[in-house]
């Protein structure tokens, strides 16, 4: 479970939730526009917050401060403008799923208890998925229907990097072949088959690689968020099972590949003035670089490895997605595509 915040308790009662999910649901309907044979629904910023009622903002700046990624411009206009509302329609989705299920145990006649609602957070490299799967981590376990909110990146699936070097793939790490998919399907599948606790291997980014012996791990929850590059891949066959296949509400993290470019350089930047400065980093030898050096280096990170790799396998499962959030130059949020149901 998630800290509570100062500005906005835990303690808005279910029914204050139902109501407000209620209410963006009867405000959304007349904003979807005219039918230009899209699968999604586009709603401009301005146009989604008006789908969700005023409120307090449900974070402080400690906890903005601590669920920003390096390089992200989330604010609190952006959490109560795109998040809040984005919240409270996946709480729809969740008491959705968990009527659906109950319906489906009285007609089968079994006992079963509702599995956790799965999300999956997918995107490029320096996008800001992160931000947003901890942002929705935030808001949803504030949820007095779903107070229990586990959130898991896939980085810790992927190969040790003692395997990878073997393979000589070290610098495809991030592609669909670098992970151990098998464990990540597995996981998934013992989730929502109500297998718990289940554990995920941890990942550390100063070591850029899995830690020996730690897992995390993840019981009880309500909502399971998982977030990672390809999460959002099709099978890899027709007869195949995918992630995705799990999930029951797919978020799609978008931007021009140009500005994404852009902003991976500077990540790279603050990156190399920060952790790169730790001795154990994996990448400590950048620390020693002049901002020029860098800058060359991280162009050529982006070039050679991680826009291939956008191209070619992240953005070919955009149109998966339930939704889509699509951000502009300044890193912030500007538009919102919800499939149509």
């Amino acid at each position: 479970m998630l800290p509570c915040c100062a500005v906005a308790t835990r303690a808005q009662s279910r029914a204050e939730w139902a109501l407000s999910a209620t209410t963006l649901v009867v405000m959304a309907l007349p904003s979807a526009g005219s039918d230009n044979g899209s699968p999604f629904l586009e709603y401009d910023r301005a146009s989604w917050s008006n789908l969700a009622p005023r409120s307090p903002l449900p974070l402080s700046e400690d906890d903005l401060a601590r669920v920003r990624s390096v390089g992200d411009m989330l604010d609190g206009d952006e959490v109560l403008q795109v998040y809040q509302p984005l919240a409270m329609l996946l709480a729809l989705y969740v008491e959705g799923a968990r009527h659906l299920h109950y319906l489906t145990r009285e007609f089968l006649g079994d006992d079963v208890s509702h599995t956790p609602f799965i999300i999956g957070v997918a995107g490029s490299v320096a996008v800001g998925k992160s931000t947003t799967s901890r942002v929705l981590a935030e808001l949803l376990s504030r949820n007095p229907a779903t107070p229990s909110v586990a959130l898991v990146a896939t980085d810790g699936f992927l190969l040790p990097l003692a395997e990878l070097e073997k393979r000589g793939t070290v610098d495809r790490k991030g592609f669909p072949e670098s992970y151990d998919t098998r464990a990540l399907l597995r996981f998934v599948s013992q989730i929502k088959s109500g297998v718990s606790p289940v554990s995920a291997p941890v990942y550390s980014h100063l070591l850029y690689d899995r830690v020996p012996g730690q897992t995390q791990e993840v019981a009880g929850a309500d909502i399971v968020i998982i977030e990672g590059l390809n999460v959002l891949a099709p099978p890899a066959t027709s007869s195949a099972l995918a992630v995705s296949d799990l999930f029951d509400f797919g978020i799609f993290v978008d931007a021009r590949t140009s500005d994404i470019a852009k902003w991976y350089e500077e990540r790279f930047i603050a990156l190399q003035k920060g952790a790169f400065s730790d001795p154990r980093s994996h990448f400590h030898r950048y620390a020693q670089l002049g901002e020029v050096q860098a800058r060359q280096e991280a162009r050529r990170i982006w070039t050679e490895i991680n826009e291939p790799n956008l191209v070619h396998n992240i953005l070919p499962t955009r149109p998966r997605a339930s939704l889509i959030l699509r951000k502009e130059a300044d890193h912030r949020i500007q538009k919102v595509l919800l499939r149509k149901i």
